[in-house]
């Protein structure tokens, strides 16, 4: 036995040997050791890399050509196999906080003295040299930390303010002053690309995205999350096959939260307030130790919204002529609480297993008062209308992620679980008191809406990626997306001079609906020449929805058949850093349950709502040319940009039969237009102009129209020219002061297609007693504003900061939207919490070791955090 071992090692090593003279292949060598700190501890994530001198023919001389690269593993060991076994190799060891390492590298072949005899077996002592020259054990290696480095990483280090993708923009946001203490709503306004109205409906490029968290979809909306607790935002204009081809066609708002990739433990503490009477208060805190990576978030925020509008609308029916004037206060009082814990498990060094787990829940309290002047034939009457009321919600999420990496580079399987569910309660009481000459009450009206409901969203998606020869990679995954809701409301009307509360079951909207999506995609990759890129993709959707209403419990469904949606992005890299970037994409967006079901809502008798079943999906082609330059610290970038939609999905507001009252009215709808287009350039700068000040700014200027051809007794909208624009600039003064002034603009435009659902119920709603209105039917005023904040850091390290921050100093950003159809025209005007002031305080604690600040050690920290990310 022990012969046969002996021959088995002999042929093993002298194969490897004897390939020299005939194929012309050397042996492959391997380097290994442990990376540590002056005091004997591992240093984790430290770039090691093994690099060889060459011959460039280009500049006749010898430079230094990397050969292999990795990172030291948490224990600090790093190993490099299938190195060169001849010529003298260079080790290099960097890490942020540490002094670089530098050391040569050769093997020595041992000579065989004896060699080996015919017929005998090999010497165990000779075989023992041979291997042992195919290895170069570097034992511990001490690195010594560089204390001018860290201290520049702690005090000055600062991330990039916006990063460039083949499909998207980055905007890191954590530093953002203005907002501190608000809402993501408050942050979207200092983002480039983002328009946000008085009512917080986000929109890019004059239409609503849909948002996504850590890369999911989510039932969050944008006021449910505090601006503090978010890293960065992501812009998504033109999606790629890997996302989901169904929703918003202005793409997608990607919210990453703050996940500490520092190690040790350590945490912040931050509490404010606002002249309005709100407060908010978030703690956060981070360990990691060994393989378990644990986070912890709770904050709770205390929202007054206080504001002003009026209104006045002409109505026209039955050739009788009314107008409604209306003065309107709004106030808004809640409490909101949102939690997130997260745990990563590196399981080994290619393995990582990922959970979190998010629990926002809120109550709110939001009245108004109107006062009604309605002439009818030239006959005036007054009324004031008071509603009061509450609603609640408590949705939970759970994400549940894996991802391993082969060890072929590039090469990677991830999976991700998404459970979102929720549940909401609201109820609403509505008094009209009729008033004479005098302004005594003569008579009232009461209503009263009680509705509940519920929303699950179950999403999971597995993706692979390969790297092939010659520099291409493919990508390819499934997805399985499912969304199920539930709505339960009663409407009781207590008429003039009744003390009894009617039940109208038709003006009750209860249903539940199930939506599902089913996808795969694929993708190719590649870059022929050192200039050019590619990524061709092409993604298949199929869908249904079930709905019941459950009052009578008719049944509506729709099966929409198998669709390919082709994607494109080309990428061509020009002198001097310059890049040019062309996509074209295919996506669809398909009728939700509450814009098909044929019934009336008549939960605000001033804006009746119903669906309609008739509607089709719609379908829309875009293409963007992006072209980007940067030099020294400045990004230039311009997008020319095009859409197109067939059977484009609008509100429409228009006369018919109130199956209430039985009496023609307003009712607002849904409806497929014949087609729109949008097409327009945006231009984004962000630099650093001086030592002391930076910028970010952007302007877009765009044509967009509607045509409603296709709908009768309708008049065309013409096309309309606007222009939106953003400036944000920061000063960082001595003794640690930092100025903030932001400014935007927002022209004339067309109202956009859809409200923001998350933002203004299941219909996107209106202002209280108001019509909803219609993007074909009206346009928006032009409204600027300014914002001011004022930050001061202080303590050790500058653990502690306080800020100050003014919003809409000079009381302009209110919204006037101006609108006429079929028997009507309306103007109204909002403005809410005008030149609010924050003040807020951030302490940090904790107790971290050197390796937090090492490139290597955030690079690996965000792999595991993007294996909870489902794009």
């Amino acid at each position: 036995m022990k012969k046969v071992s002996l021959l088995f090692l002999f042929l093993l090593t002298f194969g490897a040997f004897a390939q020299i003279p005939q194929g012309g292949n050397m042996p492959k060598g391997r380097i290994f050791g442990k990376v540590v700190d002056t005091q004997g501890k591992p240093v984790e994530f430290a770039t090691v890399v093994i690099m060889r001198s060459t011959f460039d023919a280009a500049t006749k001389k010898n430079k230094d050509v990397s050969l292999k690269a990795m990172q030291s593993e948490l224990n600090g060991d790093f190993n490099l196999t299938d190195l060169p076994m001849m010529g003298k190799l260079k080790l290099k060891i960097s890490s942020i906080g540490y002094k670089s390492f530098e050391k040569d590298v050769s093997f020595e072949m041992p000579k065989m003295e004896g060699g080996f005899k015919p017929g005998q077996a090999p010497d165990p002592a000779v075989i023992a040299k041979m291997m042992s020259a195919l290895e170069k054990d570097l034992g511990n290696i001490k690195l010594e930390t560089d204390s001018k480095e860290l201290e520049a990483v702690v005090v000055t280090g600062t991330k990039a303010l916006m990063d460039l993708d083949v499909d998207k923009k980055t905007f890191n946001v954590d530093k953002n002053i203005v907002t501190a203490g608000g809402t993501a709503v408050d942050l979207m306004r200092n983002i480039p690309s983002v328009q946000v109205d008085i009512d917080g409906n986000v929109k890019v490029r004059n239409a609503a995205p849909t948002l996504f968290i850590d890369g999911r979809p989510t039932t969050l909306s944008l006021d449910q999350i505090p601006a503090d607790a978010i890293e960065k935002v992501e812009v998504i204009t033109n999606p790629s096959a890997k996302y989901d081809a169904s929703g918003s066609m202005a793409g997608i708002l990607n919210v990453i939260l703050k996940k500490n990739k520092k190690s040790g433990y350590n945490g912040m503490i931050n509490a404010g307030g606002d002249k309005y009477g709100g407060t908010n208060f978030m703690g956060n805190f981070n360990v990691r130790q060994g393989k378990v990576n644990f986070s912890a978030m709770v904050m709770n925020m205390r929202n007054r919204m206080n504001g002003i509008g009026n209104s006045e609308r002409t109505n026209t029916i039955s050739d009788v002529t009314s107008t409604i004037s209306q003065d309107i206060t709004n106030k808004m009082r809640g409490n909101m609480t949102f939690a997130r814990v997260g745990l990563d498990y590196y399981v080994t060094n290619r393995t990582t297993l990922s959970a979190a787990g998010m629990f926002p829940n809120g109550h709110m309290e939001p009245n108004s008062d109107i006062q009604l002047t309605t002439t009818v034939a030239g006959i005036t009457s007054k009324s004031n209308r008071i509603s009061t009321g509450e609603r609640s919600f408590k949705p939970m999420g759970l994400q549940l992620g894996f991802r391993h990496n082969f060890p072929t580079q590039g090469e990677e399987l991830s999976s991700d679980l998404n459970l979102f569910s929720g549940t909401n309660e609201g109820n609403t009481i509505t008094t009209t008191n009729y008033l004479n000459n005098a302004g005594n009450i003569t008579g009232n009206q009461v209503q009263k809406n009680i509705g509940s409901g519920s929303n699950s969203m179950f999403t999971y998606q597995i993706d692979y990626v390969k790297p092939l020869a010659n520099g291409k990679k493919i990508e390819t995954g499934i997805r399985i997306n499912s969304n199920t809701l539930k709505n339960e409301n009663q409407n009781l009307v207590k008429g003039i001079g009744s003390d009894t509360y009617v039940n109208i079951p038709s003006a009750s909207t209860n249903y539940e609906s199930t939506n599902s999506v089913y996808a795969a995609y694929f993708s190719l990759e590649g870059k022929p020449s050192k200039t050019f890129s590619y990524k061709i993709g092409l993604r298949q959707e199929s869908s249904f929805y079930d709905g019941k209403l459950l009052a009578t419990s008719q049944t509506f469904s729709n099966k929409y058949p198998l669709n390919f949606f082709p994607s494109i992005f080309l990428s061509k890299s020009l002198k001097g850093g310059d890049q040019v970037q062309l996509s074209i994409t295919r996506r669809v967006n398909r009728p939700n349950f509450f814009q098909i079901i044929p019934f009336i809502d008549y939960s605000d008798s001033l804006n009746i709502q119903r669906g309609n079943p008739n509607l089709v999906p719609e379908f829309t082609t875009s293409g963007e040319l992006s072209y980007s330059k940067t030099k020294g610290s400045g990004t230039f970038m311009t997008s020319l940009y095009y859409k197109y939609t067939d059977n484009l999905i609008t509100r429409y507001l228009s006369k018919d039969v109130n199956p209430v009252s039985g009496k023609t009215d307003l009712i607002n709808t849904f409806i497929n237009a014949n087609s729109s287009y949008n097409y327009g350039v945006e231009f984004t700068y962000m630099n650093k102009i001086l030592r002391y000040w930076d910028i970010t700014s952007s302007l877009n200027l765009y044509n967009s129209r509607i045509n409603m051809s296709n709908i009768a007794n309708t008049t065309q909208q013409d096309a309309m020219w606007t222009v939106f624009g953003k400036l944000n600039n920061n000063f960082t003064l001595p003794k640690k002061y930092v100025i903030q002034l932001s400014f935007d603009y927002q022209g004339k435009t067309n109202m956009p297609v859809t409200q923001n659902q998350g933002q203004g119920g299941p219909g996107g709603g209106g202002p209280p007693g108001m019509q909803a209105q219609s993007s074909s039917q009206g346009y928006i005023m032009p409204f600027y504003g300014l914002d001011l904040a004022f930050k001061k850091s202080f303590l050790k390290n500058d653990l502690a900061t306080v800020t100050l921050s003014f919003n809409d100093l000079f009381r302009t950003r209110g919204n006037q939207q101006v609108s006429s159809g079929d028997g009507f025209t309306q103007t109204y005007y909002r403005l809410n919490n005008p030149q609010n002031i924050r003040l807020n305080l951030s302490i940090r604690f904790g107790q971290m070791t050197n390796s937090m600040f090492k490139k290597g050690g955030d690079n690996g920290m965000e792999q595991s955090n993007q294996s909870m990310q489902t794009n």
